[in-house]
């Protein structure tokens, strides 16, 4: 589970705030977002210090007493994973918005920042002591204990390191999942179905796992993937379902799922296709014999060398370097290193978007709340609060009419198609280099004669390991 400490803000708020925004830490503020104030470290602090006024006797600036410490002005919450979790920044920016609206509620006033400076990823939260609706927020022994146990169960539910039952004493088949087996749909088998129904449809491991997630199973990452089904006992390595469902053998067939399948072959010979083309003959030879793991690409059909998912994905490399010319290896890692220069300055661009585009969708429903309520002839307490919170946003961005705000609208929309454009130019990126990657790495891997003995070499082990199973249950 995640590390979780407080420090008490009493002086230092737009300090602090501009310290957690800082783009080198946050992939250019990719990683940062707010709730009921604006993502920016001047706005916030606006936001927040209106807010805190509204409810309380004391400025919000007020410098600290001659005597004693002072009231709190914002509390700073930091959530730090271990590298041993495998967290990336995307999920533990999702876990840290979850778990502040969990924890806090949804009116109170937070900006949150993923890091990504660190050997671990840690998100750092800052958060007003005075809610919308005037609530109070304190920071004690008690309240951390219960801000731990909400970060607790908040990483559970997005499968971050769950109880494991100890070495020696592992629970036995639950009734309900004995009962299934013997009808024929036991976990293991409805999780390969599930997982060969998204196969298809996923763009890498990410995104499978995902999918996962929204059928309702509790996802796992570290050494191994680890999945549970609603209402299963434990967890399950998506190793022990067969050889088609390791990580390597999941990332293969997603990344080569019907690559280039109605590309034609050409008569066109080069050293890099001749290379292939009589490897692919050996692990075919390997299948025929028996003398490697069985790793079927579809798990319908029988296994034979045509259903052999080391021979398709060779078979599918191949399609690719004839499809797009590619003659020698050079020639490859010229496309690679271009590709990757291309990669990152899209990701650049897209990550500035990004932030351009929530800042945008920030604003405008700031001005949204400024205009609805300003028309209103008698507002609530807490009205008076979004008023004052949303006046501080206008008037900084000197946003005076509704001709303002629908520019402002237009701005959003051409944002978002340019958005869009930019995501499919980079997915398309970023595929063709995880597979111009993959290639390169499979023909270093032919050239040093690794190939061919690594599978020979897996198969023994599998033998080995099923040969001790059988002597030790004698």
């Amino acid at each position: 589970m995640p590390y979780v400490k407080c420090i008490s803000i009493r002086s230092t708020v737009y300090k602090s705030l501009k310290y957690i925004l800082n783009p080198d830490k946050t992939e250019n503020l990719l990683y940062a977002s707010s709730m009921n104030c604006m993502t920016s470290a001047k706005d916030a602090y606006l936001e927040m210090k209106s807010v805190f006024e509204s409810y309380s006797t004391e400025k919000y600036d007020a410098p600290l007493p001659l005597e004693g410490k002072g009231s709190v002005k914002a509390l700073h919450y930091i959530q730090s994973f271990d590298p041993k979790d495998n967290v990336s920044p995307e999920l533990a920016h999702r876990i840290a918005k979850a778990f502040a609206r969990k924890t806090f509620g949804d009116d109170v006033q937070v900006v949150i920042a993923t890091h990504t400076d660190r050997e671990h990823v840690h998100s750092h939260l800052i958060i007003n002591t005075y809610t919308l609706t005037g609530r109070k927020l304190n920071d004690n022994q008690q309240t951390l204990k219960q801000v731990r146990e909400y970060s607790d169960r908040v990483c559970m539910a997005f499968g971050i390191q769950p109880i494991q039952p100890k070495e020696g004493k592992e629970k036995g088949v639950c009734y309900h999942e004995w009962e299934q087996q013997k009808n024929g749909t036991s976990w293991k088998e409805k999780l390969r179905c599930e997982i060969d129904s998204l196969i298809g449809s996923v763009k890498n491991l990410d995104e499978l796992l995902y999918e996962l997630e929204l059928k309702g199973y509790e996802v796992k990452k570290g050494k191994y993937i680890s999945l549970k089904a609603p209402g299963q006992g434990r967890f399950i390595r998506t190793k022990t379902l067969g050889e088609e469902y390791t990580t390597d053998s999941l990332v293969s067939r997603i990344l080569w799922y019907d690559v280039g399948y109605h590309t034609a072959l050409t008569d066109e010979t080069s050293p890099l296709r001749e290379c292939y083309q009589v490897v692919i003959g050996q692990v075919m030879q390997l299948v025929v014999q028996n003398k490697k793991v069985q790793r079927r690409r579809d798990r319908t059909a029988p296994y034979s060398p045509q259903n052999d998912l080391d021979v398709y994905r060779l078979s599918a490399q191949l399609t690719i370097i004839n499809r797009d010319h590619i003659r020698s290896i050079g020639e490859l890692e010229e496309k690679i290193d271009t590709l990757k220069a291309s990669h990152e300055q899209t990701r650049q661009e897209l990550n500035e978007l990004t932030v351009q585009h929530d800042t945008l969708s920030s604003l405008i429903k700031q001005a949204e709340t400024y205009f609805e309520l300003s028309a209103k002839p008698k507002l609530s307490k807490l009205e008076q609060v979004q008023l004052t919170v949303s006046k501080q946003s206008v008037t900084t961005h000197c946003i005076t009419t509704v001709s303002d705000l629908a520019r402002l609208k237009e701005t959003l929309s051409a944002t978002d198609k340019k958005l869009t454009a930019l995501k499919e130019n980079f997915k398309h990126c970023q595929q063709l280099y995880y597979v111009y990657s993959d290639i390169a790495k499979t023909y270093h891997e032919i050239s040093q004669g690794d190939y061919i003995s690594r599978l020979v070499d897996e198969a023994r082990k599998q033998r080995d390991k099923e040969y001790e199973r059988k002597e030790s249950a004698r």
